[in-house]
């Protein structure tokens, strides 16, 4: 059981450095509302409705990453596994928010982007339903 509490700091290393990514976002919606006086929705400001969809997709997908990141620590998944798929995802999170900050920033940035965060949470899900399945029939 300690090993598996050793890999917690790991979890929390990543956690913080995608609340930095959100706090990006976060800051870049205030920006743009104070820019265009829009305090409630995107007022239709094609720069704002940007934005919140980049904050609201990595709203949507970063915390269960990190509930799919916890389960595998507390099991027992190796570190190296832990940091490898954190590092993937948290660059890949920090790609897609740089898309959908710059205006003209290339779609493969998007691309990219979503590709870094999907594969890391496919591939935590599937060990995840492998290991539970074998436990389950064990």
């Amino acid at each position: 059981m300690g090993s598996q509490l050793n890999s917690f700091p790991i979890v929390g290393v990543y956690a913080a450095l995608n609340v930095f990514i959100l706090a990006w976002l976060a800051w870049s919606t205030g920006k743009l509302r104070r820019q265009h006086q829009v305090s409630i929705g995107d007022g239709g400001v094609p720069a704002l409705i940007r934005v919140m969809r980049g904050h609201a997709n990595a709203v949507e997908n970063i915390p269960m990453f990190f509930i799919l990141l916890i389960i595998a620590a507390a099991i027992g998944a190796p570190g190296f596994v832990l940091h490898g798929l954190a590092a993937v995802f948290t660059a890949g999170r920090a790609v897609h928010a740089w898309y959908f900050i710059q205006q003209d920033a290339p779609l493969r940035l998007r691309v990219v982007g979503f590709s870094a965060t999907l594969l890391p949470m496919l591939v935590l899900a599937i060990g995840l339903l492998g290991h539970g399945l074998a436990q389950l029939f064990h």
